[in-house]
């Protein structure tokens, strides 16, 4: 996994901070905390409205996405009275809707992996001379059709949908009337039986939507769930349990290590220390929040197994189960090999091989060969 991935995840840590810190805020009409009852002062929720201030504008950019997850969840509620049960049903369908675009992203990153011995033939070849390397393996970039960029367009997505899923949680399921949310273009789509006016019980107003589930052990999906606390950080046992699974996620999309590559080795242990650092974030984000986050990563999870199987997930402590031994994958990432000629291929093997079936040796000379083309191509033009 390259720098490019390595730089996603760094941001989206820094995109959870942000909305810790000013997505509660977004949405005028709402007086809630991620880790705090809402106060008796709380208005119903509304629409945003544009407004001179940045965060005013982000509210308003991102109403359109709110009130799309939020109408879908309540419907979903109103079928399943179980908002649990709701979150996941809702995270499922996004996913599925989504398929098409992450598995591009996934089949990028694989084909990306793949060229990597032929781009290190390369880096050989044009030690020390960084733009002939830059320029070389771009060439060979394209003369693979592969785009290491492509898997920004999934990455932007989850930023997209993370910001308003917040606000869904923790601004419309701690709402005393959030009807408004549900009237789109004047037609009121569903309507809640809400009070009129707050309730407030023991100092804190009642909301109209019920986030309490019972087979969680009647947590409540709207505020932070704190097992304990260790150093002044909240520990909740769903934020424990996406970290994890971020972190199988992860592994599973590594390349595979290289003996004495120290930065590789660098890279892959901050992609895996990244996930775990949300697990502080546990006391502070709502807990169906960490539902959608944990059905989410399970779905790219299989997604993932089923492109590119148990990818870089085993060994675990030097251990390898049976059934990862040798696995390959339903779905397995495939292209043509290179056009320009290199080594003959090998018994059995077709001219059209796949790059999956070729070997480290044969895709670093195919690699060479190629360069060594474009070099007398290129002398034979000067003594023209």
């Amino acid at each position: 996994m390259d720098r490019t991935t390595l730089a996603r995840r760094l941001a989206l840590l820094g995109l959870l901070a942000f909305v810790v810190l000013a997505v509660a805020a977004c949405l005028p009409g709402t007086e809630t905390s991620g880790s705090a009852a809402p106060t008796p002062m709380q208005t119903p929720l509304a629409p945003a409205q544009p407004g001179a201030d940045p965060i005013s504008l982000l509210a308003w950019l991102f109403t359109p996405i709110f009130q799309v997850l939020f109408i879908a969840l309540v419907a979903i509620d109103q079928v399943v009275p179980d908002m649990g049960i709701a979150i996941i049903i809702m995270t499922l369908l996004v996913r599925a809707l989504l398929v098409p675009v992450f598995r591009r992203q996934i089949v990028s990153q694989r084909r990306t992996q793949l060229i990597q011995p032929e781009v290190k033939a390369l880096q050989a070849r044009y030690k020390g001379d960084r733009n002939k390397i830059q320029q070389a393996t771009m060439e060979l970039y394209r003369e693979r059709g592969v785009n290491p960029l492509s898997g920004c367009l999934p990455t932007l997505i989850t930023f997209i949908l993370l910001i308003p899923m917040y606000s869904v949680i923790s601004a419309g399921l701690t709402n005393y009337n959030p009807n408004q949310m549900l009237n789109v273009f004047g037609v009121q789509l569903i309507t809640l039986d809400c009070p009129a006016t707050p309730v407030v019980i023991n100092g804190q107003v009642q909301p109209c939507i019920d986030s309490v589930v019972p087979w969680l052990g009647g947590m409540n999906l709207a505020y932070p769930s704190v097992l304990f606390t260790v150093v002044g950080f909240g520990i909740s046992i769903l934020a424990v349990i996406s970290a994890l699974l971020q972190v199988v996620q992860t592994r599973m999309v590594m390349p595979p290590a290289t003996p004495g590559d120290q930065q590789a080795r660098l890279q892959q242990q901050m992609l895996l220390f990244v996930p775990l650092i949300s697990v502080l974030y546990g006391g502070i984000l709502p807990a169906g929040l960490f539902i959608y986050w944990i059905v989410t990563t399970i779905f790219s999870i299989i997604q993932q197994y089923l492109i590119v199987g148990w990818g870089s997930l085993f060994p675990v402590f030097g251990f390898t189960p049976g059934f990862a031994r040798d696995h390959k994958p339903r779905f397995p990432v495939t292209f043509d090999a290179p056009t320009t000629k290199g080594p003959a291929p090998t018994s059995g093997q077709g001219a059209q091989g796949t790059m999956s079936s070729r070997t480290d040796e044969q895709r670093a000379a195919s690699a060479a060969s190629t360069v060594r083309q474009r070099g007398r191509q290129g002398r034979r033009g000067r003594r023209r």
